[in-house]
Formats: C-alpha cells, structure tokens, sequence
C-alpha cells in the first residue's frame, strides 16, 4: 500500500482516474495505523459547495472480529468490507449536493491510500447505519462509503455488476458541456479546461446516469441537472427510501469540476447565478455556477 502521508490533493487526477466502484474486499479487519489514518481523514471534510457541513463516522470492525459490522447490511452488494464510512448531513435546500462534494473529497482521499471504495446510495439498511451513528431528527443520511483493502483489483474492475451498468462507458463531453446555451457543443479553448471537464466526465454517478450538463457563458461554467425521466420515483425510492441521489451526484461532479480547477491554477468559486437559458426539456433544472476569475 502507498504512504499513508500521501496527500491526494497534490494530483487529485490520479486519485480521479484510479478510483472506481470496488465490491469486494480482503475479509480481514483494516490494521490500525489505516484506521486511525481514516478517523482522522473524517474531521477534516472541508464544507460543501453551498456551505454545508456533514458528520462522517468511520465504523470499523475490531481487529479479530471480521464479522463485527455483519448485521448493518448492504443486500449482498459488497463482499468482504470491514469498514464502512457513513455520512449524515442536516436537511435543507441544497444539503445533497453539499453532502457528494464532501464524501466524494473523501473518496478521493481514500483512493490515494491505496484502499478501495464504493458508494451506496440505496443498498444499503438505512435504519441500521443511522442508528450506528446516533442521527438526529432533521439530518439525512444520503450515501454510506464501503472501505478496504481490495482482494483483487483486476477482477473487480471486471465484476458483473459493473458491466450492467456500463460502469466503464460514459457520454462524450461533447453531450454533457456547451457553449451559450444547449444547442452548441462546447469545444474546449485550452489543455485545461479539456482536462477540467474531462476529470468530470469521469465522475461516479448512480446507476452511472450522469445528471450533470455544463454551459460555459463568458467566464461562467453553469452547472445544471438533468434528471433521468422516472428515476427519482423508482425502486430505490419507493422500497428502500433512497435520498434524491442525482442532486448527490450533482455534488460529485462539482467536487472533481473544483478540485481539478484548483490543481490547474483556476481560481474561482461556486455561486448561485442563474443566467435564464432556455432549457432544452422540462427535467432539467439550474444547480450552481463556478466563477473562474
């Protein structure tokens, strides 16, 4: 494993590129040092977008008891994990989006361990990992973050469940980001913006539907949802009371959209500025705008 000291902001393309939905894990317990390096990852979640502010709890099976977390469930979707990292997050008008940017920040940080990760947005038993972490009325728990040492990372990549969901194949920027409004693909100006939109082309996203559409006006990039038709009133939502997951996903494609910006010397910030374009369907709907200066 790589050095615990490493720090992921210093290429967060690399933990970009390395990251992926990893689903089976080395059934042993995480040794100490990796769990305390966990902990203390935890408390230093920078604030979301928006400016909100989530709780991430690292539940950690003992050393010697790999069956410890058995009973908190994830429906037979993740095999051999001995840690989980829930995260919990006040309601309010945009507390999803904040919550992806922060527990994707950690994602990335994780992945620049050397550990493997997978997020559960629904298959997950919601109770349990709330009771786990003492949640509060008024607070969500939108996603709960699998953590371990991968068992094998070539058949990971390679799992099934992957597959059916085309976890591999994403739009072309050319689909997800325009110039002006939604009629023109944009065409990047310069190594860096490529490099920026590419970094959130290869965002996770649930069922990968990636929600996220980019304008770029001026020195203005807009940040829109483009909600998958059904999606919200689907399965998840009905029998295992899944949050708004694509407003989560949103919160991704911001954070790896920032981050990358921040690394290539785009300074800027995330603001409210609707500029009014025409929208090209009624599912889609104005996030956020980061104002490159």
């Amino acid at each position: 494993m790589e050095s615990l000291e490493r720090d992921a902001m210093n290429d967060i393309r690399s933990a970009i590129l390395q990251r992926f939905s990893c689903r089976t894990y080395l059934d042993e317990p995480l040794e100490l040092p990796i769990v305390e390096a966990l902990q203390a990852l935890t408390k230093t979640v920078p604030a979301g977008p928006f400016g909100g502010t989530g709780r991430f709890v690292l539940l950690a099976a003992s050393p010697g008891d790999g069956r410890e977390l058995s009973s908190l469930g994830t429906y037979g979707f993740i095999q051999g994990a001995n840690a989980y990292i829930g995260g919990i997050i006040a309601d309010g008008e945009h507390c999803l989006e904040d919550f992806g940017w922060q527990m994707e920040w950690l994602v990335l940080r994780i992945t620049a361990m050397g550990l493997g990760t997978c997020w559960l947005g629904g298959s997950f038993t919601r109770s349990t990992f709330a009771q786990k972490m003492n949640a509060r009325i008024g607070e969500v728990l939108p996603a709960i973050l699998s953590v371990g040492l991968m068992a094998d990372e070539k058949s990971a990549r390679a799992g099934l469940l992957r597959k059916r969901i085309s976890a591999d194949e994403r739009l072309p920027i050319s689909q997800l980001c325009f110039e002006g409004g939604f009629d023109t693909p944009l065409l990047p100006a310069d190594e860096i913006e490529h490099e920026v939109l590419r970094m959130v082309r290869l965002g996770p996203s649930a069922s990968n539907k990636q929600p996220w559409r980019i304008v770029r006006v001026g020195n203005l990039y807009h940040l829109y949802l483009q909600r998958t038709k059904g999606y919200s009133e689907g399965i998840l939502q009905r029998f295992l009371g899944a949050e708004d997951l694509q407003r989560v996903d949103m919160g991704i494609a911001m954070c790896h959209f920032e981050l990358t910006a921040r690394q290539l010397g785009w300074e800027g910030s995330w603001q409210r500025q609707d500029p009014g374009l025409q929208l090209p369907n009624e599912y889609i709907r104005y996030t956020a705008s980061w104002n490159l200066i």
